[in-house]
């Protein structure tokens, strides 16, 4: 994980500048993954200022019954911060890229950072842009980017992939996902969750989780572990159990543990740990709580344990991670 990273400054009067972002709408383009950036970036207090392009600065036709204009042209890219490829028609992939999208692509400027929503990644790989880099798609089309692309480590089982500068999403709401993941990467979690909550959208889902769950919604019925687990994030600090979880939700253990693996993606192990991470890094950023006391505040253990959990979810200790946000601050 790359972490944030202080705002760019207007160099006349010092004063923090908006990142530029720039999401690149090629022929074909899903329309509700286009407006992605735009709506969630967007609901960030002025953090971003996000721009839409095209090859060519001319329209553009979608995936549906109607085209889109512009205002801008591939310079755009040129002063882009961060570039979003956004989703296209599977139709529309291939192994080449037409003449005016690898132009397009050319012009964006070393060192800016790179997302794909779904099989916007389909673009990426055509340029090159991820050999060697571990990335994702929707699953759907995975058979698909394998056979055109063998030079690139595809993940086709999660939300989000980030790999260097290169960030590339799954399917249709994913696209949600990796636009929070950025504000969060670059803002802190606090500005995150006040966008999710403006945009009516989950908070928080780990790029690792799971891209395609069996059963999402329970069966006509079936009890849910919603309820389960809504109890369990208000008490995190407390050393819950498998035990404790099933018999909040009245069912056997072994049968809770299928539903909310059904219903989640994950085992309710690793989401209880995935949980208090988030936790613990919402506290690094807005607190000045000790590492031992947020620990005992997310309940892991002990302070190297919340070390151990943090470092092998973002790569980094507890320390570096504080000083990184306050520093963007």
């Amino acid at each position: 994980m790359t972490l944030a990273t202080p705002r760019r400054t207007d160099t006349e009067r010092g004063t923090p500048r908006p990142e530029r972002v720039v999401v690149l709408a090629l022929d074909g383009v899903y329309p509700f993954e286009l407006g992605m950036p735009s709506r969630i970036l967007g609901a960030a207090d002025g953090r971003y200022e996000v721009l839409t392009c095209s090859v060519d600065g001319g329209p553009v036709r979608t995936s549906a019954d109607f085209g889109i204009t512009v205002e801008h042209g591939p310079e755009a890219l040129e002063g882009a911060d961060t570039v979003v490829v956004a989703a296209v028609s599977p139709s529309r992939v291939s192994a080449d890229l037409p003449d005016a999208v690898a132009a397009a692509l050319a012009r964006i400027r070393p060192g800016a950072r790179v997302v794909s929503i779904c099989t916007g990644a389909f673009v990426l790989a055509a340029a090159g842009l991820l050999d060697g880099r571990r990335a994702t798609t929707h699953w759907q089309v995975s058979d698909a980017f394998r056979r055109m692309f063998p030079r690139v480590d595809l993940d086709p089982d999660v939300l989000f992939v980030e790999d260097g500068r290169m960030l590339t999403s799954a399917g249709a709401a994913s696209g949600v996902d990796i636009c929070l993941h950025l504000v969060r990467q670059d803002h802190g979690s606090e500005l995150a969750n006040k966008v999710a909550r403006r945009c009516v959208v989950p908070p928080f889902r780990d790029g690792g989780q799971a891209q395609y769950i069996e059963q999402p919604v329970p069966q006509q019925g079936a009890a849910s572990t919603a309820a389960t687990r809504a109890w369990a994030l208000e008490r995190l600090a407390e050393p819950l159990a498998l035990a404790d979880l099933a018999a909040h939700a009245r069912m056997s253990r072994r049968t809770f543990a299928r539903r909310f693996q059904d219903e989640v993606g994950l085992s309710p192990g690793r989401w209880l740990i995935q949980q208090r991470v988030v936790r613990a890094r919402h506290l690094l950023e807005a607190s000045d709580l000790s590492v031992d006391q947020i620990a005992g505040q997310v309940g892991f253990a002990t302070g190297a344990s919340l070390r151990q959990h943090l470092h092998a979810a973002i790569g980094v200790s507890p320390q570096t991670y504080r000083r990184t946000f306050q520093q963007a601050r």
